[in-house]
């Protein structure tokens, strides 16, 4: 009987996830906040909450995070993230100061404590390159000169999370100085080796794993991916790092044939995650934190435009390519959820888990809308304050020409 009503409440969920995202593909925006939304209604205080199926869902959302950083990780080579970290560092720099200090301060004006503001500071810091990368495809912007820029941003996000996740990890897990210590030196020292033997022995490993037959490459990849993961965790090192650097250390046909059977797995499994994150939330608690998630996704959409905007001017962009470029990294969604859900389950501060969803939601929803009217606002505005001053223009040339055809008269000159 159990089995049952587990059945019945998992594919009732899957059923709605993939209603949901028919949903959002015909009104052309992300299915993020509607996976949220159907978490809150399936919690606690929901409108239907569910028993036998939560156990599963956890697993499931599991496997979503560990899916949703090896698809980052393939994204890239390794000597991909080694030139973009040579090249745009400076532009990672200005990202971290402009978009982790105001989650950070946001926190301890909360008064939550040092913990939470360094959660909340990666909650507001990481842009949602799912929904960036979508977003830009919609939008035919992938060819553009900007577009590298946008992605170079994302990357040295992706590599900080490396940092930051082991970080987090052994805050919420209360360890102390020496143990935090560790669990950042053993994270550093398997990311430094990863990388060593991806661009040393790519080729290699890559070799091992690549096959003719998609369903040995799918199982090879998948199970190597969870071992990996499993193995990080084991060693209080984030097991999303873990599929991270999976990913990272995989290139050539290997990693294009894994991402495309990967693909539809990650979506399903992040789904579930955005699901589980939403069940772990009263919808009852979101009202209270509403008003400073609305100021904090304000004030942290700005800092993300300006991030772009210096980011793209710094590599020679035009104007409108800078509008579009800040416009495009406002987005939010998996790695803050990601991030905050690390907090959610070590219970450290109640009132995180609602107000990150409701952060999530806001920005989720106002990043392809920044992303594609900020460089026609921005263009608008300059026009109109160019008409504006076209008549104070005039005035003042008509001044001179006057005083020159007086001076003209009198012998004297403009200026004398």
């Amino acid at each position: 009987m159990h089995s049952a009503v587990l059945l019945i409440e998992f594919g009732s969920i899957i059923l709605a996830l993939g209603l949901l995202g028919r949903a959002a593909a015909r009104f052309r925006i992300s299915p993020i906040p509607l996976y949220l939304l159907a978490g809150l209604a399936f919690g606690e205080g929901g409108l239907l909450p569910l028993g036998a199926s939560e156990e599963f869902v956890a697993t499931g959302a599991e496997i979503g995070v560990i899916l949703l950083l090896l698809m980052l990780g393939l994204e890239y080579s390794a000597s991909d993230l080694v030139s973009n970290l040579k090249a745009h560092y400076p532009s990672g720099l200005v990202d971290f100061a402009l978009n982790a200090l105001p989650g950070a301060a946001a926190a301890l004006l909360l008064g939550w404590g040092p913990v939470a503001a360094v959660v909340l500071a990666g909650v507001t810091w990481i842009s949602s390159s799912g929904v960036i990368a979508k977003v830009l495809g919609d939008l035919g912007r992938v060819g553009n000169r900007e577009t590298p820029v946008i992605l170079s941003v994302l990357v040295l996000e992706d590599l900080a999370m490396a940092v930051y996740l082991p970080i987090v990890t052994a805050l919420v897990a209360g360890a102390g100085l020496a143990a935090g210590s560790v669990t950042l030196a053993v994270a550093l020292g398997a990311a430094g080796l990863v990388l060593f033997v991806a661009v040393r022995y790519g080729r290699v490993v890559s070799r091992f794993v690549s096959s003719d037959d998609p369903e040995k490459l799918l199982l090879v990849v998948l199970g190597l991916t969870i071992l990996v993961a499993g193995v990080a965790q084991q060693l209080q090192v984030s097991a999303a790092v873990g599929a991270f650097l999976v990913g990272i250390a995989l290139s050539g046909e290997a990693a294009e044939g894994a991402h495309t059977l990967l693909s539809p797995l990650r979506d399903l499994f992040a789904a579930v995650f955005f699901v589980f994150f939403g069940l772990h939330t009263d919808p009852a608690s979101i009202p209270p934190v509403l008003l400073p998630a609305l100021v904090l996704a304000v004030v942290t959409a700005a800092t993300k435009i300006a991030t772009g905007y210096w980011a793209s001017w710094r590599a020679g962009i035009s104007v409108k390519g800078r509008w579009r470029a800040g416009g495009a990294l406002v987005a939010r969604g998996e790695f803050s959820i990601v991030i905050a859900g690390l907090a959610v389950t070590a219970g450290i501060e109640p009132s995180l888990g609602p107000l990150a969803t409701a952060y999530v939601l806001l920005l989720v929803v106002l990043g392809p809308l920044t992303a594609r009217y900020t460089e026609p606002l921005a263009t608008w505005w300059s026009r109109r304050g160019a008409t504006r001053r076209a008549p104070l223009d005039e005035a003042a040339r008509a001044t001179e020409d006057t005083a020159a055809e007086d001076g003209a008269r009198t012998g004297t000159t403009v200026g004398d």
